[in-house]
């Protein structure tokens, strides 16, 4: 079974007014499905959860210094738990087990979802898609897997009912 958990921590996301858990869970499940891993929502004896926060950009900047050395804000941290060979096999799990953890900066994101003529819910969406599948062992550092990581992006997107998230370039992932 997969748990996604989820903590507001800046007033900024609840004054939004919108459904960030349900947003989340929506998200990540469609991550998760899309990719060869989708057998971790139906492991029954295993429950493997994916944590949110959604923070400012204080707190985030601080997480990027200390876990990146970049002393600057950014729009999501993912901070992964497990090798995925690790999910390939879920006797080794333990009955619970922490995919990892995905955390969210308000001022950044709506700043940018503000320039790139987006809706908050969608931009956190697909930032949640992808903070999900970097949990799940997908990386951007060299071209040929940036590009697989967003061509994935894209179909989970458009299952969603959104649009391709990099249709004006790209959104400034670090």
């Amino acid at each position: 079974m997969l748990r996604i958990e989820t903590e507001v921590e800046a007033p900024a996301w609840e004054e939004a007014g919108l459904a960030w858990d349900q947003l989340a869970a929506g998200a990540v499940h469609a991550a998760v499905g899309a990719t060869p891993f989708a057998t971790l929502d139906q492991w029954p004896d295993i429950t493997v959860e994916v944590a949110l926060r959604f923070v400012d950009d204080e707190t985030i900047r601080e997480l990027n210094r200390e876990y990146r050395g970049k002393d600057s804000a950014t729009n999501v941290l993912s901070f992964p738990m497990a090798e995925p060979e690790e999910l390939e096999d879920p006797k080794f799990l333990g009955k619970e087990f922490l995919l990892g953890d995905i955390v969210i900066a308000h001022e950044t994101t709506q700043a940018e979802a503000e320039a790139q003529d987006k809706l908050l819910a969608a931009h956190v969406t697909h930032l949640i898609v992808h903070g999900t599948l970097h949990l799940l062992g997908y990386d951007h550092e060299i071209d040929e897997e940036a590009e697989a990581m967003e061509s994935l992006e894209r179909s989970i997107l458009a299952s969603l009912g959104l649009p391709d998230p990099y249709a004006n370039g790209p959104i400034g992932h670090d």
